[in-house]
């Protein structure tokens, strides 16, 4: 049996039909940047998250970049990102000069800890303090950071936050409110693999504050305040019209997608604990930390990422029998070579270190089958038992 880590194929065959008639109309009005599609997929979005303004971009990783521009972010800035992420995260700090300002991270969650951040800034000097801009946590996976603790923070030092929810629409946090509408901005991303995916590049930028989100308009047209009439140094960040027609469609289906997504993790769960594994804590299953709290989309899994020993040589034996899967992030940031300027070291974020060397994303999507998911589990079985009978 062959199972995939995603199967795009299996979500477009449902919705085709819709795909193509949205994809048509923007053919026929020929309105390619920043058609009436972009307007009506910005407030759609805005409203489903729960924020006043949303605004299209080109991609997450522009989203990103075009938020910490607003903010001012530049040369002799400090901005505090989690060490276990995609590259985004910290990449675009370092592309408008500001320095990235490491944490480890929850292992739990696997988002930015709250404690250790608090740790890391009241050991730098006051002088070194004033230059922290800006707290990026991320929402790992589907689920969200612990993000009040941090809020706290954020107010202590006059910084605000900013979400990396790229992997996390949708995601509610304990209170009830969703990824993207917590911090001053939120972050989304529509890459096409995402829970929310376009045809190609696509981000977008969430906010309550209109003079924020009127200067992100200003800045994906170059800074345009008007045509040819530039009040900023800005960027070509404009989320195309095709992109914003297919997301219209597909944001449709969004929360039945969730709820199947979430299904497909309680199936793992059940195998899994039905195996022994978890007994024997060979496998350590993702944890749901605001499930409790009686909110539906406590995690929208993006990914399912589970730990265990011997990474590399299962991720052999599964690739041999036919199952896909993946490994999100085999080297943290402060041990990538670009960063190594900084000046950190093997050992200095070791939560971080110990879940790029276990974890393991398995197949995941609304469409994959329960005796897909049985073999996924039965093929990680055979390896992990097979050393306890010899």
């Amino acid at each position: 049996m062959n199972v995939p880590l995603l199967d795009l194929g299996a979500q477009y065959a449902t919705i085709r039909a819709e795909i193509r008639k949205a994809l048509d109309e923007v053919f026929e009005s020929q309105q390619f940047i920043l058609g009436p599609q972009v307007r009506q997929l910005e407030e759609a979005v805005a409203a489903y998250a729960g924020a006043e303004h949303a605004v299209g971009m080109s991609s997450g990783t522009d989203a990103l970049l075009a938020t910490l521009t607003a903010l001012g972010v530049g040369p002799g800035d400090l901005v505090a990102t989690p060490v276990f992420s995609f590259f985004a995260t910290a990449g675009v700090v370092a592309r408008l000069g500001a320095e990235p300002f490491f944490s480890d991270i929850d292992p739990g969650i696997y988002a930015i800890d709250p404690a250790d951040l608090a740790k890391r800034v009241e050991a730098l000097s006051p002088s070194d303090r004033k230059r922290l801009r800006a707290i990026i946590p991320v929402h790992l996976y589907g689920q969200c950071a612990d993000i009040a603790p941090l809020l706290e923070l954020a107010e202590t030092w006059g910084v605000p936050v900013i979400e990396d929810a790229a992997q996390a629409v949708g995601a509610q946090y304990r209170d009830g409110r969703s990824a993207g509408s917590l911090g001053h901005a939120g972050c989304l991303s529509f890459f096409p693999s995402k829970n929310l995916g376009g045809a190609g590049d696509a981000g977008m930028v969430l906010t309550s504050d209109a003079d924020f989100a009127s200067r992100l308009r200003m800045l994906r047209v170059h800074g345009a305040e008007s045509k040819y009439r530039h009040k900023l140094v800005g960027g070509n960040f404009r989320l195309d019209t095709l992109q914003a027609a297919v997301l219209l469609v597909k944001l449709r289906y969004l929360d039945q997608w969730t709820r199947a997504r979430q299904a497909c993790a309680e199936t793992y769960a059940r195998l899994f604990a039905e195996s022994g594994l978890l007994d024997d804590g060979c496998v350590k299953l993702p944890e749901t930390r605001y499930r409790s709290t009686g909110v539906s989309r406590y995690h929208v899994f993006h990914q399912f990422v589970i730990r265990v020993p011997d990474r590399e040589r299962l991720r052999v034996h599964l690739r041999e029998a036919g199952v896909d899967s993946a490994v999100y992030y085999p080297v943290p940031f402060h041990l990538q070579e670009c960063f190594g300027a900084l000046g950190y070291r093997a050992g200095d974020f070791p939560e971080a270190e110990r879940a790029a060397g276990e974890t393991l994303a398995l197949p995941i999507y609304p469409e994959l089958t329960g005796e897909q998911q049985a073999y996924v589990v039965d093929r990680i079985v055979s390896f992990l038992e097979s050393p306890r009978k010899r």
